[in-house]
């Protein structure tokens, strides 16, 4: 579904990353662990059209997205929800799902995405006319996490879900990823909290520096000694 290769990315005149070889196959969850600093959000920003890359080619679907711009990726299929939780602080819970469905190919599923958000995440339906800025972290990450699915993705990216997060929350959190890919959502999440996503994907790389330094299933990277310690710390 999603083929990276020879991707080279940054700001200006600052490469972050330095020939990212990455793919993802339909239906696959697939994990990018590293450290804060390694190029990971640098990574889901130029997939999802938001950074131009200055070399490489970036196909989805087996057509070239690369440098085309986010309502190119939104049109094709990815939808990314950023680090951080940026909602509209000043809207309502339902405001903030109906602004993820506003492209064409989503609207007419809208209100059945709807549906399907508030049973992933029965707190969004209990809150739909609070304000996103009264809501805790917490339910702000499923509110963007459900305004990203609004847009009826085939891939859904997410850029550290569990940041700033409780452990239940988090628990929480990776148990819609879960559904959502076993409904056959095809997902690519960036994390640092590589225990969580590598016991939640089927294949996982490992960024270090804007490189790749190491690729294979997941349960082959959290269980081989050397890439504990090298990359995975003491999982």
């Amino acid at each position: 579904m999603l083929e990276i290769s020879g991707l080279v990315s940054g700001y200006g005149r600052i490469s972050i990353l330095h020939g990212i070889d990455l793919r993802v196959e339909k239906g696959e969850l697939v994990a990018l662990v590293g450290v804060n600093g390694a190029g990971k959000t640098t990574l889901m920003k130029t997939i999802a059209g938001l950074i131009r890359p200055t070399a490489g080619r970036i196909a989805f679907e087996g057509s070239e997205i690369a440098g085309e711009g986010a309502e190119r990726a939104v049109a094709a299929g990815i939808a990314l929800v950023p680090e951080g939780r940026l909602v509209f602080p000043r809207m309502t819970v339902w405001e903030n799902l109906m602004l993820g469905g506003v492209h064409p190919r989503a609207r007419p599923y809208r209100e059945a995405t709807l549906e399907r958000i508030f049973d992933l995440f029965p707190r969004l339906a209990e809150r739909r006319d609070q304000k996103a800025a009264t809501m805790s972290g917490g339910e702000q990450q499923m509110l963007v996490i459900g305004r990203g699915l609004m847009a009826q993705p085939k891939l859904l990216i997410l850029d550290e879900p569990s940041l700033g997060l409780s452990p239940l929350l988090v628990q929480e959190t990776y148990g819609a990823l879960r559904k959502l890919n076993a409904d056959g959502l095809t997902i690519l999440l960036a994390e640092q909290n590589v225990k969580l996503s590598l016991a939640v994907s089927n294949r996982g790389y490992v960024i270090e520096n804007g490189k790749i330094v190491l690729a294979g299933a997941s349960s082959d990277l959290a269980h081989d000694p050397a890439t504990r310690k090298a990359y995975l710390g003491r999982l």
